[in-house]
C-alpha cells in the first residue's frame, strides 16, 4: 500500500511537470477583450510562426505579444492576438486567447482547434530545443486536462492554406511529433 502511494504521488508529480510555465495576458501585457467561448476538447492542434522578431526572455517575449496582438487588432481588424499561445525563444509559453476561446489562427479550424505559434521565423533555422520542448508540454497538458483529445492531429497551417507558415524547418521538425497528421486538410485553399 505505501508502495502504491509512493508510485501515484511520482506519476501525479510527472503528469504536472508535463505542463509548461504559461505566462498569462495580464502579466505580458495584453488588452482586455470579450472571447468568444469554444467548446473543448478539440481534435485539431495547428503549428504556425510570428515570422517577426525573436525574443530570449520574459520581458521581450511579452513585447513580442503585445506587438502581435496590436497587429492583428489595428491591422487585420481581428478582436484580439490570433493564436490561442504563442512559445518564447525563452522556453516559456505565453497565453493568447488561451483554451477555452475560438483564434483566428487557422481559416476553417478556428472553433475546432488550438493555434500554437513560435516567436520568430522558422523557414530556415529551427526553433531552440527549449521551444520545441515547451510546445510539446503545452499540448501534452491540453491533452492531460481534456482540452484536447488524446487522438489529436497536429498539423503545419500549410496544411490548410498556401503558405509557408510554420516555416520550412519548423515543419521539419513537427512532422515527427505524436499525432503529427500533415497534408492538405479538407477547405484548402490557394
Amino acid at each position: 500500500m505505501i508502495f502504491y502511494a509512493v508510485f501515484s504521488l511520482s506519476l501525479f508529480v510527472a503528469l504536472e511537470a508535463a505542463c509548461p510555465e504559461i505566462v498569462g495576458r495580464a502579466q505580458w501585457g495584453a488588452k482586455a477583450v470579450k472571447p468568444q467561448a469554444m467548446a473543448v476538447p478539440v481534435s485539431h492542434v495547428f503549428i504556425h510562426h510570428t515570422v517577426g522578431a525573436t525574443c530570449n526572455s520574459k520581458e521581450t517575449c511579452s513585447k513580442v505579444a503585445r506587438n502581435t496582438q496590436n497587429d492583428h487588432i489595428n491591422n487585420r481588424k481581428w478582436a484580439d492576438i490570433g493564436y490561442s499561445f504563442l512559445v518564447g525563444g525563452d522556453g516559456r509559453i505565453y497565453e493568447g486567447r488561451g483554451w477555452k476561446a475560438v483564434g483566428a489562427h487557422t481559416y476553417g479550424y478556428n472553433s475546432k482547434a488550438i493555434g500554437i505559434s513560435f516567436m520568430g521565423n522558422y523557414d530556415k533555422v529551427a526553433p531552440s530545443a527549449a521551444m520545441l520542448s515547451a510546445a510539446k508540454n503545452l499540448i501534452d497538458c491540453g491533452v492531460e486536462k481534456k482540452f484536447i483529445t488524446a487522438n489529436r492531429q497536429i498539423h503545419g497551417h500549410r496544411d490548410t492554406k498556401c503558405t509557408a507558415c510554420p516555416g520550412a524547418a519548423l515543419y521539419n521538425i513537427i512532422q515527427k511529433w505524436t499525432g503529427f497528421k500533415g497534408g492538405k486538410l479538407p477547405g484548402y485553399k490557394c
